[in-house]
């Protein structure tokens, strides 16, 4: 496997950046009706979008809906946001009292992903940010975000969204109507030419009493980790914390430093990543290319092999009770950097899955039993939850929505109605919502045409098979993608997939940067619907953002000379590039 970081001498200054019902097969395969099989795209889907489509509602200020914002403007159309909350952020704004039905935060976490990865296409984050934001960092490039591109003045704050249903005529509009409910319990309703439903996926906490017998009978305190605070009430308790993703590894960690012994339950293991790469560099910007995609796709087993003897190599995974049974690919590994040091100190102890509660003792899968437990925080994840939706728009198929590329309903005869953000990929979620959002917004407009109904539901069968196959897909990760084959998809719709053999006849060292170099989202602003010229800068500069943050004294030049790795300059080099480029612009032109 090949992973290398490159850079290009660029200017210090970072300056001027700131700138149907068509009836068939529903999603469960019956038959409802009759089509026109031979039909490639819905008859009624552009006719009248492009001339009717201007009104857009916009359910949510977070990641997802600032990005919807903005993609609309883009595409001239008119869009209002509604947020139920007092500010944007969604996610990212930390809230000291957790909120019935709104994402929630714990105080000291950080990104998972570095800010380059996080970026949105066209709005690089200042170099002076750190790499791996706290939250409040987060929220601050979101303002940035918002104010650059005047999105505010569309968002109706404290104005939550109660019921989305199509209007009398839908078949002939597609429009709908969208019911409120104000602050102080005012409710209006309005209509609108299309819906961007950017609720979220973090809003209903899973907490599965029921998968533990003798819950009611414990002594102790337990809640969910939507409820945690930091170390609040934990100092001197033996505390059990249920759920080894992220957040339960980040809470196990915190309440270690204050309490008597905390306790790590898993019902299957994790792979442990750091966020720190080779020389300390962000391990997210060292890690993938599209040379590394296309060789995890050639050679899927022994990229899991290599990537896991690398884990291991930091720490045995068996021998501190973590392996999993699934392969690193199936599944997001767990990002924390200071867990394998609390397992080595004995601050925090591995047990199995918990198979009853005895009052204050909790006995595992394997037997053993812990007494005198005080706290029990279950970080068993959320589930996504859209009570203002209708049940034929909430179909599912397995875990997740039956939705063509995740973001529209099949069975609608007019596409005005797009769910974005409701993904997970190895990688950052705003490249993804942000795609998805540009692409939904094109839709409107009528630019970019849906297949049939019928070719929709096949692609979602097969892409759902494929995804259960590939992937461990459960209630709690309902959606699992490969990162950049997904983003290239529904770029390849839009006409934004970078073209890797015009890219290397036009400009060779841009084309070397896409290709060796992080996969971040400025690469979709090249070329296309879209396009924005600070994007090569944007590409080449990224790696001074990365550097600046270190130590403002460090030349970013001197550090250069040490991190790239030189470039082929021999013909052979040169053919071999281009034949790889070649290979990997076609191996991903779906």
């Amino acid at each position: 496997m090949f992973w290398f970081c490159f850079m290009e001498n660029v200017p210090k200054e970072w300056t001027n950046m700131v700138r149907t019902s068509v009836s068939g097969k529903n999603c469960h395969g019956t038959q409802s009706g009759s089509r026109n099989k031979h039909t490639v795209l819905n008859p009624n889907m552009s006719s009248f979008v492009s001339s009717m489509v201007q009104k857009v509602a916009v359910i949510g200020a977070g990641i997802s809906g600032l990005t919807s914002i903005k993609s609309c403007l883009e595409e001239g159309l008119e869009p209002t946001c509604f947020e139920s909350g007092p500010d944007i952020g969604g996610l990212w704004r930390f809230k000291e009292e957790p909120e019935p039905g709104r994402a929630n935060i714990y105080e000291s976490v950080v990104l998972n992903t570095s800010k380059e990865r996080l970026a949105f296409s066209d709005f690089p984050p200042a170099a002076e940010l750190a790499n791996n934001m706290h939250h409040s960092e987060v929220l601050l490039y979101l303002r940035q975000y918002a104010q650059n591109f005047g999105l505010l003045r569309h968002i109706h704050f404290q104005t939550a969204v109660v019921n989305i249903r199509q209007t009398a005529d839908y078949a002939d509009t597609g429009q709908w109507v969208v019911e409120t409910e104000g602050r102080y319990g005012r409710q209006e309703s309005e209509v609108f030419d299309a819906v961007m439903v950017c609720s979220g996926l973090f809003t209903t906490p899973n907490l599965p009493l029921k998968d533990f017998p003798g819950i009611e009978s414990f002594t102790g305190k337990y809640f969910h980790s939507h409820e945690y605070r930091p170390t609040e009430g934990m100092r001197g308790k033996r505390v059990v914390v249920i759920g080894i993703g992220s957040s339960g590894g980040d809470i196990a960690v915190e309440i270690s430093q204050v309490a008597k012994q905390v306790y790590l339950c898993s019902r299957s293991g994790a792979w442990i990543t750091s966020r720190v790469g080779p020389r300390g560099l962000p391990a997210d910007m060292m890690y993938t290319s599209r040379m590394d995609e296309m060789l995890k796709s050639l050679f899927p087993s022994l990229s899991n092999s290599i990537m896991e003897n690398k884990l291991n190599q930091v720490f045995d995974h068996e021998l501190y009770g973590l392996k999993p049974r699934h392969r690193i690919s199936e599944k997001n590994p767990v990002v924390s950097d200071a867990l394998p040091a609390r397992i080595i100190s004995g601050r925090i102890r591995l047990k199995e899955n918990i198979k009853e509660f005895r009052e204050s003792t909790l006995v595992f899968a394997d037997g053993s039993a812990v007494d005198q437990v005080d706290v029990v925080v279950f970080a068993t994840g959320y589930k996504y939850s859209f009570p203002f939706l209708s049940l034929n728009l909430q179909e599912k198929l397995g875990f997740h929505l039956c939705l063509y590329k995740h973001v529209f309903p099949p069975g609608l005869s007019k596409p005005t109605l797009a769910m974005v953000g409701l993904i997970f990929g190895q990688g950052s979620q705003s490249p993804l919502a942000e795609m998805q959002a540009r692409w939904a917004t094109r839709v409107f407009k009528g630019l970019a045409k849906l297949p049939t109904e019928e070719r929709m539901l096949d692609k979602i069968a097969t892409e759902t098979g494929t995804m259960n196959q590939r992937y461990a897909c459960y209630e709690g990760t309902p959606i699992q993608v490969n990162y950049m084959s997904y983003l290239d998809s529904v770029a390849s719709r839009i006409g934004v997939k970078p073209n890797m053999a015009l890219l290397l006849l036009k400009d060779p060292r841009l084309a070397f940067q896409v290709f060796f170099g992080p996969i971040t989202s400025y690469q979709y602003r090249l070329s296309g619907p879209g396009r924005w010229a600070g994007a090569r800068q944007a590409i080449f500069s990224q790696w001074d953002r990365v550097v600046q943050p270190f130590n403002k004294k460090v030349d970013p030049k001197a550090l250069k000379i040490r991190m790239v790795p030189r470039a082929p300059s021999s013909v052979v080099g040169m053919v071999l590039f281009s034949s790889a480029a070649l290979l990997c612009g076609s191996f991903y032109n779906t």
